[in-house]
């Protein structure tokens, strides 16, 4: 008896684990922008697997991202409009349908842009900004990179050769790793470096450009290998690297960042002294925090040619202070605000904040995000967008959050093989 009630327990959990509740959330344009002002009418229909939702509790919110909602209540119906929305500056609204089923509860959003080209970023620009970065990265390049570089044969096949590599940063025994792949065809070839997201994690390289002949160098920042066991990783996320964008945030020529920018500039280095390389055509590539990261080598670095930025993070971070959305890690937030809002880490901020690097790209670049980005909000990504004067292409994927679709990164591939081996 036990066993019959343990074999349906468990096919009554399999049930459960595989039942969906469906929510979409649209605006009532078709490319979900607005003018200021302008009425905005959300709709939302919801729809499941396997479970009756006469019972479900469904609630919405309608609010300025990042904000306090300016409406919330209960709905009766599984399909609807709320209409007589609006907001009377440039910034999103977001429309976000919660469903309460037992005790699991589903969401659905959809993100209104209101003017988005005219979102103007809050930080401040030092007046010593680039000296800073100037005088900084002088200072690194007089450490030699000490190149250690390593085939990994398992990985490595007839048509590329990977390796685990690493190479001197900002200071002696401070270590950038990577995974390097390079074509086995003897020739020189176009570059690609990938700049990493967020987190404490292991990296095994992109093998997504092999068959086109590009070098792709792959980095982590926090000076440890990447080809560790993750229990390595997961731990140091969880003691001495938890929170690591808030280290040292009092102090500009220590915060945890400067090593990351920098180890970014000198993995360009790195680049340059393979053999391989045609010493030309490099691009810097990354999304979320290496979107920023993406940002930030290519205003540093006049050698790189081109620019591939999804969804950035740490664009203007100050915003919160301002009331709109602050960029990832969202240091000046309600829940960071009391820790951070200090007048040295005010004067750490700005020498960080990609809007500033923005500022000073030249080089073309791809731009990619959608309007339901929850981690790095769109009002934040666009106050460094639209600061950008160099050749700029943004692809929108607007009811994506923070991932890349299949899309994405087919075009992503497709515009980096256009621009290195054109």
């Amino acid at each position: 008896m036990k066993k019959l009630i343990l074999i349906l327990s468990l096919v009554f959990q399999s049930i459960y684990a595989f039942t969906q509740v469906n929510i979409v959330v649209n605006c009532d344009k078709d490319d979900w922008q607005y003018k200021i002002d302008e009425e905005i009418t959300f709709s939302y229909q919801i729809t499941s697997d396997n479970i009756s939702l006469k019972n479900a509790e469904i609630t919405y919110e309608i609010g300025e991202e990042k904000m306090p909602n300016q409406l919330k209540g209960r709905l009766d119906k599984l399909e609807g409009n709320i209409k007589n929305n609006k907001l009377s500056k440039s910034g999103f609204l977001r429309c976000t349908i919660l469903v309460t089923v037992g005790n699991k509860t589903y969401k659905g959003l959809a993100t209104a842009a209101i003017e988005p080209y005219n979102i103007k970023p809050t930080v401040s620009f030092p007046s010593d900004f680039k000296e800073f970065w100037n005088n900084s990265i002088t200072e690194t390049r007089k450490i030699p990179l000490n190149s250690k570089v390593k085939l990994i044969p398992e990985q490595s096949n007839e048509k590329v050769n990977v390796y685990a590599i690493s190479f001197e940063n900002d200071k002696i025994n401070s270590r950038i790793h990577g995974i390097l792949t390079v074509p086995t065809k003897s020739g020189k070839y176009p570059a690609v470096l990938e700049v990493p997201g967020a987190g404490i994690r292991k990296y095994s390289g992109n093998f997504e450009l092999v068959d086109d002949e590009i070098i792709t160098l792959q980095i982590g920042i926090h000076g440890i290998p990447v080809d560790l066991d993750q229990s390595v990783y997961s731990n140091l996320a969880a003691g001495a690297l938890f929170e690591y964008p808030f280290i040292n945030l009092d102090n500009k020529d220590y915060y945890y960042y400067k090593r990351v920018y920098l180890g970014c500039v000198k993995a360009v280095d790195f680049i340059y002294s393979l053999p391989e390389f045609d010493g030309e055509n490099i691009a810097v590539s990354g999304g979320s925090q290496g979107g920023a990261l993406a940002i930030v080598t290519a205003s540093l670095e006049p050698r790189i040619k081109y620019l591939r930025c999804n969804y950035p993070a740490l664009c203007d971070i100050t915003g919160y202070l301002n009331n709109q959305a602050g960029g990832w890690p969202h240091l000046l937030n309600e829940k960071n605000k009391s820790r951070n809002y200090t007048d040295k880490k005010m004067e750490t901020i700005p020498y960080y904040d990609v809007v500033n690097f923005a500022r000073t790209l030249t080089q073309p670049g791809l731009y990619s995000w959608g309007y339901n980005d929850e981690v790095c909000p769109p009002t934040s990504i666009y106050a460094a967008y639209n600061v950008i004067n160099a050749p700029k292409e943004l692809f929108l994927v607007k009811e994506t959050g923070h991932t890349v679709t299949p899309i994405q990164v087919q075009k992503k591939n497709e515009w980096l093989i256009n621009k290195l081996k054109k």
